[in-house]
């Protein structure tokens, strides 16, 4: 007993490992970089207010004729260019609701509240590219962002070929929230790469085997006719009923044919891709 004790212990075990750790697979999850909901990636703006005008006037002065004959400096006092924010605002506010206002009064509709809150939104969201700790001007933006998504989610209900005409005018998108909230962990998220990895693994040796099988075709149909052939030839010679009949080898020959014809024209395909790259 103490022999086999000894035995056992001088000879040194080996541990074959059956399974694959992580490191094998070689996936790597990064954790999703989380966007502000101030964003316009979040809030839906797909696209930015256009750039001002150094022209233009301030609403007040437009039909001022004394600044027709003033001097430069002067006009440039009442440019919108040098002016205060709320003046620049309140121009983009009134040219965004002009295009969908169903009248020369309209400033009460669901269409002008949008656009007109979707003109604020977007000077706030350049406002806060520019100042990116500006608390005030962040809570005004995240509140009339959510006020904005209330009335588009009213209208969606109500009166959905208008909701779908008003998002086409303002370039907008609405994302509704989720039914339910869902957390993103690695875990979960570490399966499902993993689960892509198979299949896409599995896909990939299946082709390969595939390819295997469609390289064996031709040789095995080059057998198949000798043998058919060989059994005919001895089933006539000895005058038994035929089980080769001659519709069956010449159905294996044309087969056999259209598979060297696609062999050749692949691999005349291959070369001439071979020859391309190595003369560029």
């Amino acid at each position: 007993m103490n022999k086999l004790l000894n035995i056992a212990q001088a000879v040194p075990r080996q541990f074959i490992r059956e399974y694959a750790f992580k490191s094998d697979l070689k996936i790597k999850w990064v954790r999703p970089e989380k966007i502000s909901c101030i964003k316009p990636e979040k809030s839906g703006d797909l696209s930015k207010l256009p750039p001002l005008n150094a022209d233009e006037v301030i609403l007040d002065y437009r039909d001022c004729k004394e600044l027709e004959n003033a001097d430069d400096t002067v006009k440039s006092l009442f440019k919108l260019c040098n002016s205060a924010n709320h003046l620049t605002t309140r121009y983009y506010r009134d040219q965004m609701v002009k295009e969908v206002q169903r009248h020369a009064q309209d400033y009460g509709s669901m269409e002008s509240k949008l656009a007109n809150m979707t003109a604020i939104i977007r000077r706030y969201q350049e406002h806060m590219d520019k100042h990116p700790r500006d608390k005030m001007i962040k809570v005004r933006l995240k509140e009339l962002i959510d006020k904005r998504k209330k009335f588009l989610k009213y209208l969606r209900r109500w009166d959905y070929p208008r909701f779908e005409w008003i998002l086409e005018k303002l370039d907008l998108v609405y994302k509704p929230p989720p039914a339910h909230f869902h957390w993103i962990t690695r875990k979960e998220s570490l399966q499902k790469l993993t689960d892509a990895y198979c299949e896409n693994l599995k896909e990939q040796r299946l082709e390969a085997y595939h390819k295997e099988l469609q390289a064996q075709k031709i040789p095995f149909l080059e057998d198949a006719i000798r043998k058919m052939e060989f059994i005919r030839k001895e089933q006539i010679s000895c005058d038994i009923p035929l089980t080769v009949t001659e519709e069956q080898i010449e159905k294996s020959r044309k087969e056999l044919v259209l598979l060297i014809e696609q062999r050749d024209a692949a691999a005349a395909v291959t070369s001439k891709k071979q020859d391309e790259d190595s003369f560029n």
